[in-house]
């Protein structure tokens, strides 16, 4: 029955496209986020490439019929070519050519949607589909997950979402990121939607998300995800009217709800100040370590893949207090073939210095960009841009977001990621191109003024 259901709902999200077919982009978006054929499994679904038929609908339908009058290719967009071009040659030198290449096969999508969505946002309509089907995919896991979490079903590598496979979107650190990613987009939502108007019940909604949200990093006990909602509250300050309130409000969750966490998620989130007791996190820092000094030596990269050939020594420290006596036991691990667990090593050791330079600005680039546009439209924007500075700060917390969990997480190529990317290049296009239009681009009417503003939908 799930198969048939996907199945149906993935050939109706297409077929819309035959009547609109900027929806051919937001189905390809969905796939891409749900993978609906893996989450069937067996059926008809999963033996069809519905991603790639989206993408080609997607890009044919835009180069056929698609109004081009406002596209236009950012500095940004041309990164991406840039970090596509870099990676699909570090692929051919790749240190493991077989398994480079599987990751290459859904890396250069990746980097390609992001590349081409901003030529598709035109219009606010469209900037704030994509924002939508990006935050209801995104419902699509955390809701079970979080039920689940609430019925007491979670804990590390065993909470089970629609896919009972710990990689992709449905690995607990990743799912932990980017469900407190999507928050501020879902309550951007809330505040100036047009597709489903601010209303009470879309409201309980995005507050219910929300929180399905926040209990994503509880049922993964995943800590990236705890440090993620940490760095959020932080961001929202800065914009919030009444700091001292939120603050208030923030302070009195966090003692009602700490006691209803379970022992294991205490237990987990403690080893975050002692890492030396922490076999995980004691990886991570060998791997690290291991990761700039191949780099040292092979400083364009090995490829995708390169860390299979690394070997970590570390030690491990625990401490057990019986009354007045401290009795310390110091074990030695030795591993091998360890993942980067970290989006800024994973892009040094596969892809070298120009990789990790092109994947740094890339973001931080996203950053500045949004920081002008909240500044710019906060006060007194012009008639009907009043959404824009709320759009730009969700999309700067979600980027930020991301950064943070990057740290600890190896999502330096998660396709979510680089569909925010896209998201904040078709705003930064949109808000330039629908202030003023050239004369050469303007329709010639007797009388027109020098320039004139696009349409917003």
């Amino acid at each position: 029955m799930l198969d048939l259901f996907f199945l149906a709902f993935t050939l109706a999200f297409l077929g819309a496209g035959a009547r609109r077919p900027f929806i051919f982009v937001l189905a390809y978006t969905w796939i891409d986020i749900v993978m609906p054929q893996r989450v069937a499994g067996w059926g008809i679904i999963s033996h069809l490439p519905i991603s790639l038929i989206a993408f080609v609908c997607a890009f044919g339908a835009w180069l056929a019929t698609d109004d081009k009058r406002g596209a236009r290719f950012s500095l940004r967009q041309a990164l991406l070519v840039m970090l596509l071009v870099y990676c699909f040659l570090t692929t051919q030198t790749a240190d493991f050519p077989g398994p480079a290449a599987e990751k290459w096969a859904w890396v250069w999508k990746a980097l390609i949607f992001a590349t081409f969505l901003p030529l598709t946002l035109r219009t606010r309509l469209r900037i704030e589909s994509m924002a939508l089907i990006m935050v209801l995919s995104v419902a699509v896991i955390v809701i079970g997950g979080g039920i689940k979490t609430l019925a007491g079903g979670g804990g590390y590598g065993e909470l089970k979402l629609l896919v009972n496979d710990n990689t992709g979107l449905y690995e607990g650190s990743i799912i932990s990121s980017v469900a407190i990613a999507v928050i501020p987009l879902a309550f951007w939502l809330t505040r100036h939607g047009t597709i489903f108007p601010p209303e009470w019940r879309v409201k309980m909604f995005a507050l219910a998300l929300s929180f399905a949200c926040l209990l994503m990093p509880v049922g993964t006990q995943a800590r990236t995800g705890l440090i993620c909602a940490a760095v959020l509250a932080m961001m929202a300050l800065r914009t919030a009217k009444n700091r001292f309130v939120l603050v208030g409000l923030l302070g009195i969750g966090a003692v009602l709800a700490y006691p209803m966490l379970p022992s294991s998620f205490k237990a987990r989130m403690g080893t975050i100040e002692n890492h030396q007791g922490d076999q995980s996190a004691s990886t991570r820092l060998a791997v690290w370590k291991w990761t700039i000094k191949y780099a040292e030596q092979h400083p364009f990269g090995g490829g995708f893949e390169a860390y299979r050939q690394n070997k970590v020594v570390y030690d491990t420290i625990e401490t057990d207090k019986a009354g007045s006596s401290v009795e310390i036991d110091k074990d030695q691990i030795e591993e091998q073939g360890r993942a980067y667990h970290s989006s800024y090593f994973e892009m040094l050791g596969e892809q070298g210095y120009p990789g990790l330079a092109m994947w740094l600005m890339l973001h931080l680039l996203g950053v500045w960009q949004m920081e002008i546009l909240r500044r710019r439209y906060r006060k007194d924007p012009p008639e009907g841009f009043a959404w824009v500075s709320p759009l730009a700060n969700a999309l700067q917390q979600s980027q930020v977001v991301y950064l943070v969990g990057s740290l600890f997480v190896g999502i330096a190529f998660q396709p979510f990621c680089y569909m925010l990317v896209g998201l904040q290049c078709g705003l930064w296009s949109y808000v330039k191109q629908t202030r003023f239009v050239p004369v050469a681009r303007r329709t010639r009417r007797a009388g027109a003024p020098a320039t004139e503003p696009l349409p917003a939908a």
